[in-house]
Formats: structure tokens, C-alpha cells, sequence
């Protein structure tokens, strides 16, 4: 079979079969009176194995030695094509989540590109000046690759690079953030967790305290922990019963103290809050005293019989903060 019928029928071109036998790796078996190549059925057999090997990603030359060696032994060299592969698939993929983010953040123009590059590999460098730099300097850009941001702030272990990224992403108001750190709720690690909660709670608007509202079922305490006194800060009264949990395990009660009384500002909220309180005042001294404290910036005459009831409690520092703090209401009067 002459060169121009093989290659119709095989579909390697011809200019490729002659670089074949260029390489020495098909040889046609005869040549016909008039000097053209003719293959044999033994020929295009072996090309077409060339051709399963090529797509493998086998380079020509060890495609000759595994076709010519007997003793060739091809374990190794498709380990190495497996790590190969894996490795070009690891770059293509971080290529295209770049490509991906560049797009997303909608630049306008080559300039804005160039800034989202730029911001990206600071973002992933070594250096944590580096990173904080490229967090702080990017609240000014009009094009934000908001998952960037995100990625960035849940794998930040530097203290001072993690407030300039959750303050980066709070100035950007990009949409895809709070869904993305509501995401980050449900990882299997900890400290994801607790940093996807910490950024929701510096995050304005109410997709991010949806988010937080979901935060108060995690079984994380500490997530739950930041939700609340988010939330409480922001008037949410859902946060009440987390809240006072947190005041009676001694868990951040200061912080949750302060949230009960930013929803005590609420007439509507207040009666609430203080039952919230008087119900858990069977717990133990400790806890009456965590509470006790936290009744103080509570107004209204519920939270007033409590204080004048724990101003005799059996437990003298109980009774003596109790005491104490009557006599500020009676002088506030």
C-alpha cells in the first residue's frame, strides 16, 4: 500500500509517516519500481500502535523502545506519564480558576487585568507584608476577584493579613462572597469554619446575616459563638438564646453581654432578654454570677425583681454585684 492510501486509510498524514521513518520507528517493508514507499499489512500494524502509544502522551523516542526492546518493561514509564498528566491537569486547573477569576471580576480594560494578575500571584506569595500589602491596596479597585478574596481569607493563618482580607472583601460588595463563605460553614476543618464565621460577621447586608443566622444550628461552638454576637450586634432577636448559652458557659459572655444589651435598646426585645436570663439563674454560682452581671444592661422591671432577689442569694459575690448594681439603677433614676 502506497504512502497517500495509508495515510487516507489510517489518518496519520503523510508528512508525519515520513517523520516516522525519519525517527526509524516505521520503516515500509518495499519500494515499488519506481522507487515509492510501500507499506505492508506488518507496517501499518505498527503504526497504528505508534498511534495508541501517542495518545497515551508516550514521547516518539520511548515509543520506538517499547515497539523494539523486548525487555522493555513499561510500569515506570506510565507511573511517570500518570504524574505527568497529573501535574499538567494541577496547572491547566489553577489556570483556568485565575482565568475564571479575572473574568468574574468584569474588568473594563487591559489596565484592570493587569491589577487583578497582579493582585492574584500577591495574594499567593510567600511573604505575609506581601499579602497584607495586596489585600490593603486592593480596596481601591474597581475590577475584585471577590472568590480570590474568599479563598484568601480562609486559608490566612497571619493575624494582620487576615483583617486586611476580610476588610478587603467588605469594601469589595461583591455578591458571590457571602454564599461562598456560607459555604465554608459546613467544612470539615475548624479553623475554616471559624474564619468563614469571623468574616461574615465584619460583612455588611443581608445575605451575610442570613448566612450567620445558619451559623446559630452549627455544631461548632465557636461559630455559633461569633454568629450570635454578630447578629446581636446588628438587632437580630434570634440570636437571644445563643447569647445567653454563651453567658452561662462562661464562653465569650463579656462580648455576649454587650450584644443582649444592643437588643435591649428594643422595648419590644427587652422582657424577652431579661426571662431569657432570670430562666437560666437556677444554674450554678458561677453562672448566676455571669448572668447577674449581664442583667445590668438590661432595663425594666423584670431584670430589676431579678437583681433585687440575687441581692440576697445564698452566694455572697452574687449578692454583693446584685446589690451593687440596684444602687446604679436607683442613682439613674
Amino acid at each position: 500500500m502506497l504512502i497517500g492510501e495509508v495515510a487516507r486509510r489510517s489518518g496519520v498524514s503523510a508528512r508525519m509517516l515520513r517523520h516516522y521513518e525519519s525517527l526509524g520507528l516505521v520503516r515500509p517493508s518495499e519500494r515499488t519500481g519506481s522507487g515509492y514507499r510501500e507499506y505492508s499489512g506488518d507496517d501499518i500494524r505498527r503504526i497504528f500502535h505508534i498511534e495508541s502509544l501517542r495518545s497515551l502522551g508516550l514521547p516518539l523516542r520511548e515509543i520506538g523502545r517499547a515497539l523494539d526492546e523486548p525487555d522493555f518493561t513499561p510500569s515506570a514509564l506510565v507511573g511517570d506519564l500518570i504524574r505527568q498528566t497529573r501535574e499538567r491537569i494541577a496547572a491547566e486547573t489553577e489556570l483556568l480558576t485565575r482565568l475564571s477569576r479575572i473574568d468574574a471580576a468584569g474588568p473594563a480594560d487591559w489596565e484592570d487585568v493587569l491589577q487583578v494578575v497582579a493582585l492574584l500571584q500577591a495574594l499567593s506569595s510567600k511573604s505575609a507584608d506581601a499579602r497584607q500589602r495586596a489585600a490593603l491596596s486592593s480596596g481601591g479597585q474597581d475590577a475584585m476577584p471577590v472568590a480570590a478574596l474568599v479563598e484568601a481569607v480562609l486559608s490566612e493563618t497571619d493575624t494582620n493579613v487576615a483583617g486586611a482580607l476580610r476588610w478587603a472583601l467588605a469594601r469589595s460588595g461583591g455578591a458571590e462572597g457571602p454564599p461562598l463563605l456560607a459555604e465554608a460553614l459546613d467544612s470539615p476543618v475548624a479553623a475554616v469554619r471559624e474564619r468563614a464565621a469571623q468574616c461574615l460577621a465584619e460583612l455588611p447586608g443581608e445575605e451575610a446575616a442570613a448566612a450567620l443566622r445558619k451559623a446559630l444550628d452549627s455544631s461548632d461552638a465557636v461559630v455559633r459563638a461569633r454568629a450570635a454576637v454578630a447578629l446581636g450586634s446588628r438587632g437580630a432577636a434570634d440570636a437571644v438564646p445563643e447569647l445567653v448559652d454563651m453567658i452561662v458557659a462562661g464562653r465569650n459572655d463579656t462580648d455576649a453581654a454587650d450584644a443582649l444589651s444592643v437588643l435591649a435598646g428594643d422595648p419590644e426585645a427587652t422582657e424577652r432578654i431579661a426571662a431569657a436570663l432570670v430562666d437560666r439563674l437556677a444554674d450554678d454560682a458561677p453562672a448566676r454570677g455571669r448572668l447577674t452581671q449581664a442583667l445590668a444592661g438590661i432595663p425594666g422591671a423584670q431584670a430589676t425583681r431579678a437583681l433585687v432577689e440575687l441581692s440576697t442569694d445564698e452566694d455572697r459575690a452574687v449578692a454583693l454585684t446584685a446589690t451593687y448594681l440596684l444602687g446604679l439603677r436607683a442613682t439613674d433614676q
